[in-house]
C-alpha cells in the first residue's frame, strides 16, 4: 500500500496474516520512524480490527535518511519494497544481500500469492 494504491490490495489480508505469524515482522515504510502509531492509524482506513491487531504486531524501526540504516545485516532478513532507491540497491550490493530484496508490484492482483510461496520456502517462525 502506497500514496498510488488508496485500497487494499486483492489478498493483502491472507498475506499480513501470514507475514505476523510467521516471522519476526518490521516496519520499514516513511510512516513508521520509531513510532508504529503513525502507520497503523494510516492503514486503519483500509482494513478491519482483527487486520489492525495483527498490524499492530509489526515492530517499529527507525532511520534517518536511506531505510538500509534499520536493517540489521547480521540477520535472517527479506526486505518487502515497491520502490526502492538506487542508493538502497546499492547497499544491499555492498553487504553482498541484494537477493533480499524482493520488489513488490502492488499492481498485480497475484503479486501477495508469489511473495507467499517464495517465502513459505524460507526460515519463518513455523
Amino acid at each position: 500500500m502506497t500514496t498510488r494504491n488508496t485500497k487494499a490490495v486483492f489478498n493483502a489480508e491472507l498475506f499480513i496474516n501470514f507475514l505476523v505469524n510467521s516471522f519476526d515482522c518490521y516496519w520499514l515504510t516513511t510512516h513508521c520512524k520509531g513510532d508504529t502509531k503513525p502507520t497503523i492509524r494510516y492503514l486503519e482506513q483500509f482494513f478491519d480490527s482483527e487486520i489492525v491487531e495483527l498490524l499492530k504486531r509489526i515492530k517499529a524501526t527507525n532511520w534517518n535518511t536511506l531505510k538500509t540504516e534499520a536493517i540489521d545485516f547480521n540477520s535472517d532478513f527479506y526486505w518487502l519494497e515497491d520502490n526502492p532507491f538506487k542508493s538502497e540497491i546499492k547497499v544491499l550490493e555492498e553487504y553482498g544481500l541484494e537477493d533480499r530484496l524482493l520488489t513488490v508490484d502492488l499492481n498485480r492482483n497475484d503479486e501477495y500469492d508469489n511473495l507467499m510461496s517464495f517465502l513459505k520456502n524460507k526460515n519463518g517462525k513455523k
